[in-house]
């Protein structure tokens, strides 16, 4: 299953990649596909939940917005 998440707070490059980690990190993730500055969003591959997903965003000092 593929996730969509629209993600808030992400300026640079260093962002981008502590978003990727967190993400990645998530039991239940199976592949972030793509963590994109430029439209402030997430794609990830796997089951994890939403609540799981966004924890470990929010940790990080970003906001997940809305699933997309």
């Amino acid at each position: 299953m593929e996730t969509k998440l629209k993600i808030e707070g992400m300026s640079c490059g260093h962002c981008v990649a502590a978003v990727q980690r967190a993400l990645a990190a998530v039991p239940g993730v199976e592949e972030v596909l793509e963590v994109s500055l430029e439209r402030g969003e997430a794609r990830l591959r796997g089951a994890a939940p939403l609540e799981r997903l966004r924890a470990a965003v929010e940790a990080e000092g970003y906001r997940v917005v809305a699933p997309g």
